[in-house]
């Protein structure tokens, strides 16, 4: 199959969500001639260590945490907002250490995830109708014929963002920033202006013993590296595939084609037609990727497309990500599960409980309760097991900044706080509070599930 695929092959399939209005098509074409040229974001050594790692995950020795923005954007690039962000991943990642045993693979929906797909090509306001919004790589929020105007230097802008971004993660990651006795201080702040401080307190402690412990037996960040070193890989969705494709290289060192936007990147539950662009490009490179699964999607389509994605069904290649929103996980998720065990597919199972979980409140704002957040991954770590799977990851949307976008968490966020501040280009995020409240809700879950282990085994 490798041999007939091309980076320009996706061209010759239907292809959806991409916009084909661009006003000078000629202009597009040489700012993707422009950017084969550029540097790559990431490098195919790193997208394989990555994949090692989530083959860790397909085998249940560790735990994946993907999370970040929404849809990035040029107005809120800056270097505060990247490290909040950074720092809340880093948190909810101990955590889930502590509470799983298990390592946990650091995926952020950062430094490239632009571009969003949207149910309804075009707004309409008072008497006027203009395109949809799709993503700062794109067009303009600005509800303007001009913003709403697909722009082809906006792809040149989205790299140069991108390119900052990671750089800055590069060296929060290596330069001691991500040090673990600075992400367990942050943790531990977070409990104690938690309202729900109390019911986490027991976990901050025994991690608090735990990293005490280290330090007594010499584990130090001089001593020991890792302690102060972490693997952080980024991820978006590969919805721009012009932009893909022009940033698709063969590595000289296997001669395989990765995409070097990003260590990872997935196909949406809008976009993973199995005769489609989407699915045609992903199954060419060789990055680890993902793939969007919701209600809509069938035993029998999931399996042919799996066949198309990982024929050789190497683990780590494929993480299969469920959305299916908390009223309906239950019915959807299980028949998936147990098609792909039966057939011995070696995939990564994680849940984003997000996408399906949306909807709007009576004063016209989209939000996601995080009840509900919380009941779909909840959900998605029982039936999994019951499937013969693992529950290896969550898929997250959130943001370090204290944004008002989600109700309800740890910080109570009513309807009445949501105009406050309410800052999302696309779809609501769990602020840092949330997040890390998410975790902890996580890890009592995981604590539970290894507890009740050991008693079986015990017994």
């Amino acid at each position: 199959m490798a041999e007939t695929w091309t980076p320009a092959g996706w061209r010759d399939k239907p292809a959806r969500h991409i916009p084909a209005d661009y006003p000078d098509p000629a202009h597009l074409a040489r700012v993707e001639l422009q950017l084969r040229s550029y540097p790559p974001l990431v490098f195919a050594g790193e997208a394989r260590s990555l994949k090692a790692r989530l083959a860790e995950v397909a085998a249940g020795q560790a735990f994946l945490l993907q999370g970040g923005d929404c849809a990035e954007s040029f107005r809120e690039f800056h270097p505060d907002n990247i490290r909040d962000t950074f720092r809340t991943l880093m948190a909810m990642a101990v955590v889930l250490t502590f509470a799983g045993s298990k390592p946990v693979v650091k995926l952020g929906r950062i430094a490239g995830q632009f571009g969003k797909p949207r149910s309804d090509q075009t707004e309409t306001q008072g008497a006027v109708t203009l395109p949809s919004y799709r993503g700062d790589n794109i067009n303009g929020m600005e509800f303007t014929p001009e913003a709403r105007t697909p722009d082809p230097e906006r792809l040149m802008k989205a790299y140069a963002q991108s390119a900052a971004t990671l750089n800055l993660i590069r060296a929060f990651a290596n330069g001691g920033y991500a040090d673990l006795h600075n992400v367990h201080r942050w943790m531990v702040g977070f409990v104690a202006d938690s309202p729900q401080g109390k019911r986490y307190q027991e976990i901050a402690d025994r991690i608090s013993e735990a990293i005490a412990f280290m330090e007594a037996c010499g584990i130090t960040p001089l001593s020991v590296p890792q302690v102060r070193h972490v693997d952080v890989y980024t991820s978006h969705e590969a919805l721009l595939l012009g932009y893909e494709e022009a940033m698709t290289r063969v590595d000289s060192t296997s001669g395989d084609w990765y995409d070097t936007s990003a260590h990872f990147v997935w196909i949406g539950d809008r976009t993973r037609q199995p005769d489609g662009a989407h699915v045609e490009f992903a199954r060419g490179v060789k990055n680890p990727i993902g793939m969007k699964c919701g209600p809509s999607l069938d035993p029998d389509e999931l399996l042919r497309l799996i066949d198309i994605l990982n024929p050789a069904n190497e683990p780590g290649r494929l993480t299969l990500i469920a959305r299916f929103g908390s009223d309906k996980v239950e019915q959807g998720l299980p028949k998936l599960a147990r098609a792909v065990a039966k057939e011995g597919r070696a995939v990564v199972w994680s849940c984003d409980p997000m996408h399906g979980n949306t909807l709007k409140t009576a004063s016209g704002f989209k939000t996601r309760p995080f009840d509900r957040i919380l009941s779909e991954v909840r959900a998605f770590m029982n039936i999994l097991p019951a499937e013969g799977a693992y529950p290896g990851g969550v898929h997250v949307e959130m943001t370090g900044q204290q944004v008002t976008e989600c109700l309800g968490g740890a910080a109570a966020v009513t309807e009445e706080d949501l105009s406050s501040r309410y800052h999302t280009h696309c779809d609501p995020r769990l602020n840092g509070a949330q997040a890390i409240d998410l975790a902890f809700l996580i890890a009592e879950h995981l604590r539970r599930v290894r507890t009740n282990g050991a008693k079986a085994k015990a017994g």
